[in-house]
């Protein structure tokens, strides 16, 4: 099982060696799987993507965020069939923070987005059979928006690739080992718009969860992020100049039988207006994850096998007001991953410790 320490701060990794030799890959492979297993969060340097990347998804972002709400609503994310297009607030789940009469545990974060991903044909075979995540993406008529945003995409998620196989050396598994499983995956890139706003009151607890896939790769503007470490303690994790954030989520959770942690963190709620830009790597939408091998426990007490899609698309239909609808007007369905979905990060294993309760993450096959 994790050994999440009470830390304080998160590692700065330099992984520029993944790029060398495998000695060199080897080494970083090493302070990967520490941070993995001890914090669940890092920093990451030495990643190879130019910074004038980011500048210019920057800029296009504050386009089109600035853009009228009824221009914005041109490509309103339930248009897609695959989940792609604008968010506006109060769409996650909740109601606006201004409600006076919303439940505290429901307002909606004072936020905007706009989510991707990989940009294929719209005549996809995968697409065309109603893949729910796969698929091409909506673009407003802002001029160079779709080739900025796809350059940034294409840029960060080959770093992922690389990073995936420091993953799989950190886990005792060849570097190449997860190489096929990343052919055409739902890797979801948000742009991520918090707006100024004055009257910003944090609400402690509130907004805290981990990630669905493998593990994400963060660029923010601002500070807000927070980490939960092993003593149940929130840790900030600011920007890092040059550096992604990176964090550990369920998938590789699963593969290494909770020796890897998917971390639990939130974003506090700051007056700065703040932009934010997690690319969720994944791998394809019917890999089954399972343990790997060299972490199943003989008694039987081990993580439950996932498809990474289905765990995916259960956890956003959960989270989205017109997937909801959809699922209440019968259109749609939830899969069956969603009645043995595991729980995952540290807050999950808090609330065992408080309650004594037997732990749902694992599943007795013996």
């Amino acid at each position: 099982m994790s050994a999440l320490s009470s830390f304080q701060q998160i590692p700065i990794i330099d992984v520029a060696g993944l790029f060398g030799t495998h000695e060199q890959q080897l080494a970083v492979a090493e302070e990967l799987g520490k941070a993995a297993r001890e914090v669940g969060f890092l920093y990451v340097t030495g990643n190879g993507v130019d910074q004038a990347l980011f500048d210019d998804l920057l800029a296009v972002t504050k386009r089109f965020f600035a853009l009228p709400l009824e221009e914005k609503m041109k490509t309103y994310i339930g248009k897609s069939s695959n989940h792609r297009g604008y968010v506006p607030t109060g769409e996650e789940g909740g109601y606006l923070d201004k409600d006076e009469a919303a439940p505290e545990q429901k307002r909606a974060d004072l936020k905007e987005a706009f989510d991707l991903s990989l940009d294929l044909p719209a005549d996809d075979p995968d697409y065309l059979a109603g893949n729910p995540m796969v698929g091409p993406n909506q673009w407003p008529d802002l001029p160079g928006m779709a080739e900025t945003v796809n350059r940034y995409y294409d840029a960060v998620l080959e770093f992922g690739k690389v990073l995936l196989r420091g993953f799989a050396l950190a886990l005792g598994e060849p570097a190449d080992r997860f190489d096929a499983l990343v052919t055409k995956a739902p890797s979801q890139l948000r742009l991520i718009h918090y707006p100024f706003d004055p009257s910003a009151e944090d609400r402690q607890g509130i907004g805290a969860h981990t990630d669905f896939e493998v593990f994400t790769l963060l660029k923010p503007t601002e500070p807000g992020l927070e980490v939960l470490n092993g003593a149940g303690e929130w840790i900030d994790a600011p920007p890092v100049e040059g550096a992604f954030i990176v964090n550990i989520a369920d998938m590789l959770e699963i593969w290494s039988n909770g020796a890897f942690v998917s971390t639990t963190h939130r974003v506090r709620k700051v007056a700065d207006e703040r932009y934010s830009f997690p690319l969720f790597f994944n791998v394809d939408y019917d890999v089954l994850v399972s343990p790997l091998e060299q972490y199943v426990r003989e008694d039987g007490s081990n993580k439950i096998p996932l498809k990474a899609g289905e765990h995916l698309y259960a956890q956003t239909v959960q989270v989205f007001t017109y997937l909801q609808k959809r699922l209440k007007a019968g259109e749609i369905s939830m899969p069956e991953v969603w009645m043995k979905t595991n729980s995952f990060g540290r807050e999950a294993e808090l609330a065992r410790e408080s309650t004594g309760a037997a732990d749902p993450t694992l599943a007795t096959t013996a």
